[in-house]
Protein backbone atom coordinates (compact mmCIF):
# COMPACT_ATOMS: atom_id res chain seq x y z
CA UNK A 1 0.00 0.00 0.00
CA UNK A 2 1.71 3.57 -1.19
CA UNK A 3 -0.78 5.70 -0.37
CA UNK A 4 -0.74 5.99 3.75
CA UNK A 5 -3.80 8.52 3.99
CA UNK A 6 -6.17 5.52 4.19
CA UNK A 7 -4.46 5.48 8.03
CA UNK A 8 -5.40 9.11 8.54
CA UNK A 9 -8.84 8.72 10.07
CA UNK A 10 -10.38 7.40 13.36
CA UNK A 11 -8.85 4.17 14.15
CA UNK A 12 -12.46 3.00 14.77
CA UNK A 13 -13.74 4.18 11.16
CA UNK A 14 -10.42 2.08 9.39
CA UNK A 15 -10.77 -0.88 11.59
CA UNK A 16 -13.66 -2.78 9.84
CA UNK A 17 -12.27 -1.48 6.30
CA UNK A 18 -8.72 -3.17 7.16
CA UNK A 19 -10.78 -6.57 7.84
CA UNK A 20 -10.25 -9.12 4.90
CA UNK A 21 -7.02 -7.38 4.09
CA UNK A 22 -3.69 -9.20 3.12
CA UNK A 23 -0.46 -8.21 5.43
CA UNK A 24 2.76 -9.68 4.97
CA UNK A 25 6.19 -9.03 6.47
CA UNK A 26 8.84 -9.98 4.26
CA UNK A 27 6.53 -12.38 2.46
CA UNK A 28 5.37 -14.12 5.34
CA UNK A 29 1.39 -13.59 6.55
CA UNK A 30 -1.60 -13.46 5.57
CA UNK A 31 -5.45 -11.79 5.30
CA UNK A 32 -6.09 -9.73 8.38
CA UNK A 33 -9.56 -11.46 10.67
CA UNK A 34 -9.20 -9.17 13.95
CA UNK A 35 -8.59 -5.69 15.18
CA UNK A 36 -9.14 -3.66 17.83
CA UNK A 37 -9.09 0.19 17.86
CA UNK A 38 -7.57 2.39 20.42
CA UNK A 39 -7.70 6.42 20.72
CA UNK A 40 -5.19 9.16 22.53
CA UNK A 41 -9.03 9.67 24.62
CA UNK A 42 -9.13 5.65 25.32
CA UNK A 43 -8.21 5.00 28.86
CA UNK A 44 -7.32 1.82 27.60
CA UNK A 45 -4.65 3.52 24.92
CA UNK A 46 -1.46 3.94 25.55
CA UNK A 47 -1.44 6.94 24.14
CA UNK A 48 -3.90 8.07 26.68
CA UNK A 49 -1.15 9.60 28.95
CA UNK A 50 0.24 11.11 26.39
CA UNK A 51 3.57 10.70 23.87
CA UNK A 52 6.62 8.49 25.93
CA UNK A 53 9.59 6.99 23.85
CA UNK A 54 7.60 3.48 24.23
CA UNK A 55 4.33 4.90 22.58
CA UNK A 56 6.01 7.36 20.17
CA UNK A 57 5.26 5.96 17.00
CA UNK A 58 1.64 6.60 17.95
CA UNK A 59 1.96 10.21 17.18
CA UNK A 60 4.09 9.51 14.24
CA UNK A 61 2.29 9.47 10.70
CA UNK A 62 -0.36 7.80 10.37
CA UNK A 63 -0.05 4.34 8.31
CA UNK A 64 3.24 3.12 10.15
CA UNK A 65 3.58 0.70 12.87
CA UNK A 66 3.91 0.44 16.60
CA UNK A 67 5.08 -2.13 17.97
CA UNK A 68 5.40 -3.12 21.49
CA UNK A 69 6.04 -5.64 24.46
CA UNK A 70 3.22 -7.15 26.72
CA UNK A 71 3.83 -9.04 29.25
CA UNK A 72 7.38 -8.79 29.14
CA UNK A 73 7.39 -11.25 26.68
CA UNK A 74 5.11 -11.23 23.58
CA UNK A 75 5.56 -8.30 20.96
CA UNK A 76 2.45 -6.70 19.60
CA UNK A 77 1.43 -4.93 16.08
CA UNK A 78 -0.22 -1.96 15.59
CA UNK A 79 -1.07 0.31 12.65
CA UNK A 80 -1.04 3.85 13.63
CA UNK A 81 -3.92 6.10 12.40
CA UNK A 82 -4.58 9.53 13.64
CA UNK A 83 -2.63 10.96 15.82
CA UNK A 84 -2.73 9.26 19.10
CA UNK A 85 -4.25 6.49 17.53
CA UNK A 86 -3.63 2.84 16.57
CA UNK A 87 -5.21 -0.53 15.65
CA UNK A 88 -3.89 -3.68 16.87
CA UNK A 89 -3.84 -6.55 14.87
CA UNK A 90 -5.69 -9.48 16.86
CA UNK A 91 -5.50 -12.31 14.26
CA UNK A 92 -4.89 -13.45 10.76
CA UNK A 93 -5.76 -16.29 8.75
CA UNK A 94 -1.85 -17.33 7.98
CA UNK A 95 -1.74 -18.43 3.82
CA UNK A 96 1.77 -16.97 2.66
CA UNK A 97 5.25 -18.36 4.30
CA UNK A 98 3.18 -21.09 6.13
CA UNK A 99 6.54 -23.19 6.78
CA UNK A 100 8.64 -20.01 8.21
CA UNK A 101 4.82 -19.57 10.37
CA UNK A 102 5.10 -23.43 11.73
CA UNK A 103 8.54 -23.18 12.50
CA UNK A 104 8.57 -19.90 14.48
CA UNK A 105 5.63 -21.40 16.15
CA UNK A 106 6.76 -24.74 17.60
CA UNK A 107 4.76 -26.72 15.06
CA UNK A 108 1.53 -25.60 16.51
CA UNK A 109 -2.07 -26.38 14.08
CA UNK A 110 -2.43 -23.53 11.39
CA UNK A 111 -5.69 -22.59 13.31
CA UNK A 112 -3.32 -21.06 16.02
CA UNK A 113 -0.45 -19.59 14.10
CA UNK A 114 -1.37 -16.52 14.17
CA UNK A 115 -4.72 -16.41 16.48
CA UNK A 116 -3.89 -13.75 19.27
CA UNK A 117 -1.55 -10.20 19.30
CA UNK A 118 1.63 -12.33 20.42
CA UNK A 119 1.10 -15.23 18.18
CA UNK A 120 0.82 -12.85 15.02
CA UNK A 121 3.89 -11.43 16.09
CA UNK A 122 5.97 -14.14 16.40
CA UNK A 123 4.52 -16.29 13.39
CA UNK A 124 5.23 -13.06 11.24
CA UNK A 125 9.04 -12.47 13.68
CA UNK A 126 7.77 -8.99 14.19
CA UNK A 127 9.50 -7.02 17.01
CA UNK A 128 10.96 -4.00 18.53
CA UNK A 129 13.16 -3.65 15.81
CA UNK A 130 9.43 -3.35 13.10
CA UNK A 131 8.20 -0.19 15.08
CA UNK A 132 7.84 3.31 13.78
CA UNK A 133 8.09 1.37 10.23
CA UNK A 134 6.06 2.82 7.54
CA UNK A 135 3.97 0.30 5.78
CA UNK A 136 4.53 1.69 2.28
CA UNK A 137 7.35 -0.34 1.77
CA UNK A 138 9.47 -3.19 2.87
CA UNK A 139 9.32 -5.51 4.75
CA UNK A 140 5.55 -4.83 4.99
CA UNK A 141 3.01 -5.33 2.10
CA UNK A 142 0.00 -4.23 2.63
CA UNK A 143 -3.18 -4.96 -0.03
CA UNK A 144 -6.78 -4.23 0.67
CA UNK A 145 -9.71 -6.61 0.47
CA UNK A 146 -11.76 -5.47 -2.80
CA UNK A 147 -14.82 -7.87 -1.54
CA UNK A 148 -17.15 -6.80 1.07
CA UNK A 149 -17.29 -8.61 4.15
CA UNK A 150 -19.93 -9.65 6.73
CA UNK A 151 -17.68 -7.92 9.99
CA UNK A 152 -18.43 -8.15 13.73
CA UNK A 153 -18.30 -5.44 16.45
CA UNK A 154 -17.86 -6.29 19.95
CA UNK A 155 -16.03 -4.73 23.29
CA UNK A 156 -12.28 -5.50 23.21
CA UNK A 157 -10.54 -8.08 25.31
CA UNK A 158 -7.50 -8.49 27.68
CA UNK A 159 -8.12 -5.27 28.99
CA UNK A 160 -9.21 -3.48 32.26
CA UNK A 161 -10.40 0.33 31.48
CA UNK A 162 -13.21 0.96 28.38
CA UNK A 163 -14.05 -2.92 28.59
CA UNK A 164 -17.50 -2.36 27.10
CA UNK A 165 -15.95 0.01 24.11
CA UNK A 166 -17.44 -1.77 21.26
CA UNK A 167 -14.03 -1.09 19.22
CA UNK A 168 -13.06 -4.96 18.00
CA UNK A 169 -13.69 -6.19 14.75
CA UNK A 170 -13.70 -9.54 12.95
CA UNK A 171 -14.85 -11.34 10.49
CA UNK A 172 -17.50 -13.46 10.66
CA UNK A 173 -16.72 -16.49 9.28
CA UNK A 174 -13.15 -17.03 10.20
CA UNK A 175 -12.09 -19.66 12.80
CA UNK A 176 -8.75 -18.06 13.01
CA UNK A 177 -9.69 -15.70 16.03
CA UNK A 178 -7.85 -14.98 18.90
CA UNK A 179 -11.59 -15.94 20.55
CA UNK A 180 -14.82 -16.63 20.02
CA UNK A 181 -16.79 -13.16 19.20
CA UNK A 182 -20.29 -12.82 20.45
CA UNK A 183 -21.29 -9.25 18.44
CA UNK A 184 -22.86 -6.42 19.35
CA UNK A 185 -24.10 -5.66 15.40
CA UNK A 186 -22.75 -7.46 12.79
CA UNK A 187 -22.80 -5.10 9.66
CA UNK A 188 -21.27 -5.68 5.69
CA UNK A 189 -18.17 -3.72 5.01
Amino acid sequence: MQDLTFFDRPPAVVAPELIGARLLVDGVGGVLVEVEAYDEADPASHSFRGPTLRNAAMFGPPGHVYVYKIYGIHWCLNIVCQRGSALLLRALEPTDGLAQMRERRGGVPDRHLCSGPGKLCQALAVDRGHDGLSLAGAPFALELANQPAAILTGPRIGITKAVDTPWRFALASSRFLSKPMSAVESHQR
